[in-house]
């Protein structure tokens, strides 16, 4: 209890305003799936992992193969690590069982 100016007891238990923390959500990091180029793996299959695995368009497509072809690699998406690394996985193994040797990765941006 604690005595007013005026004499009247009053109760006070040191409230203190805080304004509650609202967290900080920040975007997960991005990866870029890069397809690279090599001597064996055809410029038509190239293409069709993109439409297939990517869902590029064949315009868009035929831009990336010519980057990775002319450039050593290209993007060929920007995804979340998991779906990114999943994109690889999937890749990897198609083109393994068509016999490719094409090589996908991810990095983070």
């Amino acid at each position: 209890m604690h005595e007013d100016e005026d004499g009247s007891e009053s109760e006070h238990d040191g409230d203190v305003a805080v304004d509650a923390a609202k967290p900080t959500l920040k975007e997960p990091p991005k990866f870029a799936v890069y397809l690279h180029n090599d001597d064996y793996t055809t410029m038509e299959f190239v293409i069709e992992v993109l439409a297939r695995f990517f869902r590029k368009n064949h315009e868009e497509a035929v831009k990336i193969m010519l980057k990775v072809h002319h450039e050593g690699r290209g993007v060929a998406g920007v995804f979340t690590r998991e779906i990114a690394e999943t994109k690889v996985d999937q890749v990897t193994e198609y083109a393994k069982t068509h016999s490719h040797p094409l090589l996908c990765t991810a990095e983070e941006i």
